[in-house]
């Protein structure tokens, strides 16, 4: 890893290397990468040799994104179970730094919460799974946070407006 690179950090987000620094704590001298999240102005020190345990890993390919835009677009998956156990299931999800995982959690979440309100727990999954996968992509579609969240709202909404138009011509 150097600096320039984009990268993801679990339950985070996407952020850039900014720098490599070395700190002392507790007496010992340590190397930390320097991360600027691109969502939220946060920078975070990672140290160098714990960067496999953290989850790290580079943003994804543009080729990549028609199964993100896929996964955006299907069929949501109904959560089962107590609140207490679907909301440990979803961040066990967010904590994979899969974004195809993160971007199940959104679309879950977010077309759940269309059809009826979601607890505030919920609510605040829901709002970060969406933010780590926006700030990811707007790396990847090298566009505003305000274009891509309309795109990811986009991808999303189509199936559940395809839906409505089945129930509407049933009717």
């Amino acid at each position: 890893m150097k600096i320039g690179d984009r990268i993801v950090y679990p339950m985070h987000g996407a952020g850039e290397v900014v720098g490599i620094e070395e700190n002392e704590v507790g007496g010992v001298v340590s190397s930390y990468y320097v991360l600027s999240l691109s969502m939220g102005n946060l920078k975070l020190m990672l140290p160098v040799d714990k960067i496999e345990e953290i989850g790290l890993r580079d943003i994804i390919k543009k080729s990549q994104l028609h199964a993100v835009a896929e996964v955006l677009s299907g069929r949501a998956e109904r959560m089962v179970g107590s609140w207490n156990k679907r909301f440990h299931a979803t961040v066990d999800r967010m904590k994979t730094g899969d974004i195809l995982e993160v971007a199940a959690v959104a679309r879950n979440l977010s077309r759940q919460h269309k059809k009826r309100k979601i607890s505030s727990g919920e609510r605040r999954l829901m709002d970060l799974s969406r933010q780590i996968l926006i700030s990811e992509l707007v790396y990847v579609l090298e566009k505003t946070p305000e274009e891509v969240i309309n795109w990811v709202d986009n991808c999303i909404d189509k199936r559940l407006n395809e839906e409505e138009e089945i129930i509407q011509t049933e009717d």
